[in-house]
């Protein structure tokens, strides 16, 4: 499907980013990439903030609508483009999504978001920053593993992929760079290994977008 007024601002390192382009890929949405490049504090510009006040990616523009945050724009996309549905019409599988996606966007990607990780590397060095991740990621993780663990099938709510998918990937593939034990976690292993092989997945990949690059510092 081509829907070429759709411009989103990205950055290959943002897992909220991410799901937002695996979201757009599951659709066959054809879009503009638009990077802001966090470690030079692009989204700071006074340009961005137009776009986005709170200087976070991503943000969607659609023509002349601009929204940001990850949970409004799949929300918006799946109410505009109802092909490839990604909630379930279940009730309590849909509930279930939420509660996911609730524990991945309120209780663990806030607190390891890059301003907060380079602000503990700044003050209190590259251990305690490590150590912060490991907690907070695996906080997050174990929580999802008891969570899952009655109602997973291939795919984290079944056997179809659906929204709690788009949104548990990106923050796996973020918690490697930590070298996160996931031996604790045999259950999201499995999941991140079958997202391994959806093509719409893999095109989302950091390393498959236009602004990224090899020997970068994360932090």
């Amino acid at each position: 499907m081509t829907a070429s007024s759709l411009q989103l601002y990205s950055f290959f390192v943002s897992s909220s980013a991410h799901t937002v382009r695996i979201a757009l890929n599951l659709k066959g949405l054809d879009y503009e990439y638009k990077s802001v490049n966090l470690f030079k504090s692009e989204q700071g510009r006074p340009e961005y903030l137009k776009i986005n006040p709170l200087g976070y990616v991503p943000a969607l523009k659609d023509g002349d609508f601009v929204l940001a945050d990850s949970f409004a724009i799949t929300m918006y996309l799946e109410e505009k483009y109802p092909e490839f549905p990604l909630l379930p019409r279940d009730l309590k599988k849909k509930a279930l999504n939420y509660q996911v996606i609730n524990v991945i966007t309120s209780s663990t990607q806030p607190l390891i978001r890059i301003p907060i990780l380079s602000y503990i590397r700044r003050n209190r060095g590259l251990d305690e920053m490590i150590s912060w991740a490991h907690e907070h990621y695996g906080k997050g993780y174990a929580a999802l593993e008891i969570l899952l663990k009655d109602h997973a099938g291939k795919y984290a709510t079944g056997d179809e992929i659906c929204l709690a998918d788009v949104f548990l990937e990106p923050i796996l593939t973020a918690s490697q760079s930590y070298k996160i034990d996931m031996s604790k976690y045999p259950l999201l292993s499995r999941l991140s290994k079958a997202y391994k092989q959806v093509p719409a997945f893999i095109k989302a990949m950091p390393e498959n977008q236009p602004d990224f690059y090899i020997g970068r510092s994360r932090i």
